[in-house]
């Protein structure tokens, strides 16, 4: 059921550490800007409320392996993969890459939570439409990217 997404970024001066390359944190926020650029490519948006609901999906696990350095202007590629659906979480896995060489692989996994009156999060079941766009969608699209 793998779903691919790919988009491109520019490696800004900002991502860079006083080595010249894309300090390893940045990658996190790479991972959520290519996964925020595919769920929009689905039609779906993080920050969707449908009326009277209040969902979202809080990381419950995140990684990061590096395999070479990016730097200063370096444009990657970042491929995105629905790697697992659950009942109530999702992982996916992203491949960055420059030139069709590896530069590491990273990989985050959420739970769909309903927001309580209170504050609080209780897990749920991923809604129907939000599965449903992820299982059937996503093959072969590209984004625009940032670059």
């Amino acid at each position: 059921m793998p779903a691919h997404f790919h988009t491109t970024r520019r490696m800004e001066f900002c991502d860079t550490d006083m080595a010249g390359l894309v300090h390893f944190a940045n990658f996190f926020r790479f991972m959520e800007s290519a996964e925020v650029e595919f769920l929009r490519s689905l039609g779906l948006c993080v920050t969707d409320k449908p009326p009277g609901q209040k969902f979202g999906f809080p990381r419950v696990s995140a990684s990061c392996d590096y395999v070479q350095p990016a730097r200063f202007e370096d444009l990657i590629d970042i491929a995105v993969t629905v790697s697992n659906i659950g009942r109530k979480s999702i992982t996916y896995a992203f491949e960055f890459s420059k030139g069709g060489q590896p530069l590491a692989r990273g990989q985050i996994s959420a739970v769909c939570c309903r927001t309580m009156d209170d504050g609080r999060l209780e897990s749920i079941e991923i809604p129907a439409h939000v599965r449903k766009a992820l299982e059937g969608k996503g093959s072969g699209v590209r984004g625009q990217g940032s670059a």
